[in-house]
């Protein structure tokens, strides 16, 4: 009897020490999400970034990012999607923005990496336990697990071609009214990029690189742009040029 009541303290025990390490794993994330945002804010305004601010103050990116490469895999599949998908968009744009900052000075993201390796191929997102690729986390582990096409305005890589990187984190509560006005400032608040001029619809090639996460055919894509830009699904379609250079300021 003595012996089974110490096993069950035991086990008691270690379910207690696995929940308070959870909650202490928890707390360090949150917290170190919040200096990174605060930052953030800071070093991002109309969507251009500054690095040498990250480059002198590394810091916040830092600790972010190292928690979450300590994340345990079995919590983070248990969090609900929002929660996931919105920590995999911050992920992707926070690696990018400190592996720019870590090869400054660069005119475009497209110089790291040399001759025969690009910087998306770069071993550099570091994800519960897991050391990847920037490819790998896009192409892997968010267009295809959550089919969402307002991953494509959300995905930040370093380009004035890009879509505005926000002041802000995304988050599991506002998600959704995030993706929205993401897609809202790149397709109404970018005429460079996208725009509806008479009869042409000007789109960025982000449209055409992705064009099957949009829908079977040029229709689909045009219904999905209709609510943004009216007046789409009876306009013909142009692209506009990307511009690779660094949305530095």
């Amino acid at each position: 009897m003595m012996r089974h009541t110490t096993v069950h303290r035991l086990l008691i025990l270690l379910v207690i020490g696995l929940l308070a390490g959870s909650a202490v794993a928890k707390q360090a994330l949150e917290s170190a999400a919040g200096a990174w945002g605060r930052q953030l804010a800071q070093v991002v305004s109309d969507g251009r970034v500054s690095y040498r601010t990250l480059a002198r103050e590394p810091g916040p990116l830092d600790a972010w990012l190292d928690q979450v490469a300590l994340l345990d895999p079995d919590s983070l599949a248990a969090w609900p999607r929002p929660r996931q998908l919105a920590l995999l968009l911050n992920l992707y744009n926070g690696t990018t923005l400190r592996l720019v900052r870590d090869n400054l000075p660069v005119g475009s993201i497209k110089e790291i990496g040399g001759w025969f390796r690009s910087p998306w191929s770069l071993p550099v997102v570091r994800l519960a336990g897991e050391t990847f690729s920037l490819d790998e986390l896009e192409h892997r582990r968010i267009r295809p697990v959550y089919n969402d096409p307002r991953i494509h305005v959300a995905l930040v890589c370093a380009a004035r071609g890009c879509p505005p990187l926000r002041e802000e984190l995304y988050t599991a509560s506002g998600l959704e009214e995030q993706l929205d006005d993401q897609a809202r400032r790149f397709l109404q608040r970018s005429p460079t990029k996208n725009r509806l001029e008479g009869g042409t619809l000007w789109l960025s090639p982000i449209f055409k690189w992705y064009a099957e996460d949009f829908g079977a055919d040029e229709a689909a894509l045009k219904a999905w742009l209709e609510p943004w830009l009216p007046g789409a699904c009876q306009a013909r379609i142009r692209w506009t040029d990307y511009d690779w250079s660094l949305n530095a300021r």
